[in-house]
């Protein structure tokens, strides 16, 4: 079988941490399966927020990676307030209340002066050094992946130039997505960001996303065709771990200021109350990035004796906190922006066989994923009293060591599976 050669232009690649840069980097390991060798290109002296430089051992042997200068604001704002650059650029935005006049300004900034985000002083130099390496090496097909957006700007400019096929990959939705609120856009921003997003959408050549709610959405866009490829899980070598002796309820991956589960925090302290022995057995772990106002929250609902915050750590101790965890959770803010929103956790989780419990928006596509999966249980922000009579059925479980998970279905979701059909759309171009 020839191969085919396919760009990636991607701004997460290792030893970048944290989901964004899972999606492509499994992808570049299983496509030369397919007839399909990757060509990859990222900055070369980015400003990730978090790193995991275990990943660099993932990168596949023998891939080629070409890199190039990237300036960022974010080096800039750091001489302002290191705290609040990190947490913006994490994805962190506190409460509009608790904001301080440095993050209100720096939140201004961002949304109004770099359209469409921090990245977009790198899209000028990209398409000058791209448009040579894909005259030189006869590169015919391109592939943006987005968040950050600007990327697609990217592939927009050298399909305006150059005779190549062009697929945008959304991770994300990108003006619906909840955090545009937070940017303090002007008007004319807000329009401008419009304009960008239609004609990405009306000029690639082919639009993937990740989940069937943000289909729907560009779908009303464009006429473009539009693929659905989820994010999903890899095989890893860890072995099956033993089950934590507590009641362990554990969050893996970033908790945002807005994502604050306080109707869950509220059922827990409502079974703490009623039943001693299950506030000795209670353990809330938080792994990844996690917002102070989620910390003050668990302290407001008398939950601090049970909560162990661990921080971010390496994607291997993620699987394996994953692994010996009774509960695994999964948040989501209540709103109609984030239906359309998949954490890239949600098919780790599906993986390690532990039962999950999800709190989200109606419609989204997480229920019908753990739904069609038998993989665990999906409340919305109304059902708190469904949700404590579960926690209660959980635990009760628990106790009887006999908590545990039936899921069905799960290969459509392994990165192989999912990189066929990558492969199919790509050589369908």
């Amino acid at each position: 079988m020839s191969q085919k050669h396919v760009l990636i232009i991607t701004y997460y690649w290792p030893p970048a941490g944290g989901p964004g840069v899972q999606r492509w980097l499994k992808f570049c390991k299983y496509l030369p399966e397919n007839g399909i060798t990757p060509i990859v290109y990222c900055p070369e002296n980015p400003t990730y927020p978090i790193e995991d430089k275990s990943l660099v051992d993932e990168i596949p042997e023998g891939i080629e990676v070409v890199k190039s200068p990237i300036s960022e604001p974010y080096k800039w704002s750091g001489m302002l307030s290191k705290k609040s650059t990190k947490a913006i650029s994490s994805g962190i935005i506190s409460d509009t209340k608790s904001q301080s006049l440095t993050e209100r300004l720096m939140l201004f900034v961002r949304g109004n002066f770099f359209i469409p985000d921090a990245r977009k002083n790198w899209v000028k130099p990209s398409v000058k050094i791209l448009s040579t390496l894909i005259k030189d090496r006869s590169i015919n097909t391109v592939i943006t992946t987005g968040p950050p957006h600007s990327l697609h700007l990217i592939g927009l400019e050298l399909k305006e130039t150059l005779k190549i096929n062009w697929l945008a990959d959304f991770r994300d939705p990108w003006t619906s997505i909840g955090y545009h609120k937070s940017l303090k856009l002007l008007s004319r921003s807000r329009v401008k960001h419009k304009a960008l997003e239609k004609k990405v959408l009306n000029t690639a050549d082919g639009i993937i996303v990740t989940s069937n709610n943000t289909r729907s959405e560009f779908a009303a866009l464009t006429n473009i065709p539009l693929e659905v490829i989820t994010n999903g899980y890899d095989a890893h070598d860890i072995p099956k771990q033993e089950l934590d002796n507590k009641f362990t309820i554990s969050h893996i991956g970033s908790l945002l200021s807005n994502r604050n589960p306080k109707i869950l925090w509220e059922a827990l302290s409502e079974m703490v109350l009623e039943n001693a022995e299950f506030e000795s057995d209670l353990q809330i772990n938080l792994v990844g990035v996690i917002s102070e106002d989620v910390i003050a929250a668990l302290g407001g609902y008398g939950l601090s004796n049970s909560l162990n915050v661990i921080g971010y750590v390496s994607h291997k101790e993620a699987i394996k906190c994953q692994l010996r965890s009774q509960l695994l959770l999964l948040i989501e803010i209540d709103s109609e922006e984030t239906k359309a929103i998949i954490p890239g956790k949600l098919f780790e989780y599906l993986q390690s066989d532990r039962p999950i419990l999800a709190l989200g928006p109606e419609g989204s596509d997480v229920e019908r994923i753990l739904f069609e999966t038998n993989a665990g249980k999906y409340f919305y922000y109304k059902q708190k009293e469904g949700l404590k009579n579960h926690l209660k059925e959980c635990y009760l479980k628990y106790k009887d060591h006999n908590l545990i998970n039936h899921p069905i279905g799960l290969k459509q979701f392994s990165r192989r599976e999912l990189t066929k059909k990558l492969a199919s759309v790509i050589q369908s171009y």
